[in-house]
């Protein structure tokens, strides 16, 4: 009776290390995977922030053009 509780406790006891095992291997995963979800957020937080300055210099462009193509009609119609 003693050795069947003693394999009962073993095999209790592998089963609750080969789960510990299985967290431990889950936990490197996701942290695998939050580390590369870091960078890629890092990566698109540049990308946004690069595109967003690049906007605003178009945006200034275009309204310099826009205020230079009514200075040139407005000169137009004053010649006419």
């Amino acid at each position: 009776m003693r050795s069947k509780k003693l394999e009962a406790a073993t095999e209790r006891r592998l089963k609750a290390e080969a789960l510990r095992a299985n967290l431990e291997e889950e936990l490197a995963v996701m942290q695998d995977d939050r580390a590369r979800l870091a960078v890629e957020l890092d990566g698109a937080l540049a990308r946004t922030l690069s595109l967003e300055a690049t906007n605003e210099e178009a945006a200034r462009q275009l309204s310099g053009a826009t205020a230079a193509v009514k200075a040139v009609l407005s000169a137009l119609e004053e010649e006419s």
